[in-house]
């Protein structure tokens, strides 16, 4: 998988959901709804950057795929993007209490993530 390619596209899209949110939700959320969207931005630009970091590993090591603890790693990082910040922002615009229930699956992901790429980095 081209972790620098899927870290570059998480990053963008963090920068674009976060210009958003500071421009177009700004006025149209209650504070404490921005704060959690403003969560959701932080954690995806972490995680973003990590998916990149990665891919900058593997290509650093020549290996010819992603080995395989380092890729999981990578996919465990994109899956908490997806389930913590997703569901951030849309429990920040929807108002959906329901959605901050998913939250905590994709922090679970993140940790799996560090530790993964933690075991990961004896082996290169």
């Amino acid at each position: 998988m081209n972790f620098v390619g899927l870290g570059a596209l998480f990053l963008f899209l963090a920068v674009a959901l976060g210009a958003f949110g500071a421009h177009a939700l700004r006025a149209r959320l209650e504070p404490s709804q921005l704060a959690v969207y403003q969560t959701g931005i932080q954690y995806h630009l972490i995680h973003g950057l990590a998916i990149l970091g990665v891919g900058v590993i593997a290509f650093a090591h020549k290996a010819p795929g992603t080995p395989s603890l380092l890729g999981t790693s990578g996919v465990l990082f994109a899956v908490g993007i997806l389930l913590f910040s997703g569901s951030l922002y849309l429990l920040a615009v929807t108002g959906v209490r329901k959605l901050g229930a998913i939250t905590p699956f994709g922090g679970l992901f993140f940790l799996a993530g560090w530790i993964t790429l933690l075991i990961a980095s004896f082996s290169l």
